[in-house]
């Protein structure tokens, strides 16, 4: 009797460790920031008016961007392919990195891409080649690496037109977002141009 009473005793404290490891599990996931999760989420089309999505991503040089940092600014982000999209997006982001309308004490632009962070220092690093291609300022980019697809989907850019591979990868949209963290602007363009001109129509009503 003494045994079995010990064998259930052992069941019932083992029962109680596995529930507090369980529940302590669960209070992690639960209450702890997910590394890059976006908090909110957008649609493209109702997008305009609403809270930006904040999110936490690699930089170029491997330090974490996180976009409520940049509250008291206007933030553009460009979300596309960005490697395997050559020329179009590499064309775009090069052309918005050295424009000053976006690169000011008042505005920042973050190119967004789904690409691996070492993937671009590669492309970074062959300065030559990039000359070769005209393509001097891409250096300049302040180039974000969403590869969990945290923030894409957050700002539901993989399925729009602009998209060549759509639910995997963004094509070419754009999200102007005011001091306040509000988004005021939103552009998909299927044809991959240089939007500069029509981005800054918008950013200049921010800046009224």
């Amino acid at each position: 009797m003494d045994l079995k009473n010990a064998i259930v005793g052992k069941r019932k404290a083992m029962f109680a460790v596995i529930v507090g490891i369980v529940l302590v599990a669960l209070a992690v996931y639960v209450f702890l920031p997910k590394s890059n999760a976006a908090q909110l989420s957008v649609t493209f089309q109702q997008a305009i008016g609403n809270r930006a999505p904040d999110f936490s991503m690699q930089g170029l040089n491997g330090t974490t961007v996180k976009l409520s940092d940049y509250r008291g600014k206007n933030v553009l982000l460009f979300f596309s392919e960005g490697g395997m999209c050559y020329p179009a997006c590499w064309d775009q982001m090069a052309s918005l990195a050295t424009d000053p309308r976006f690169n000011n004490n008042n505005t920042v632009v973050f190119p967004i891409v789904l690409d691996q962070r070492m993937d671009w220092v590669g492309i970074l690093n062959n300065v030559s080649g990039l000359a070769k291609i005209n393509l001097t300022g891409l250096e300049k980019a302040k180039i974000l690496f969403d590869t969990d697809r945290s923030a894409a989907n957050a700002y539901g850019v993989l399925n729009l037109p602009s998209s060549m591979h759509p639910g995997i990868e963004p094509g070419h949209t754009y999200f102007l977002i005011d001091k306040n963290g509000i988004i005021r602007y939103a552009l998909d363009d299927p044809q991959m141009g240089i939007n500069n001109d029509k981005v800054a129509v918008a950013l200049s009503s921010l800046n009224a």
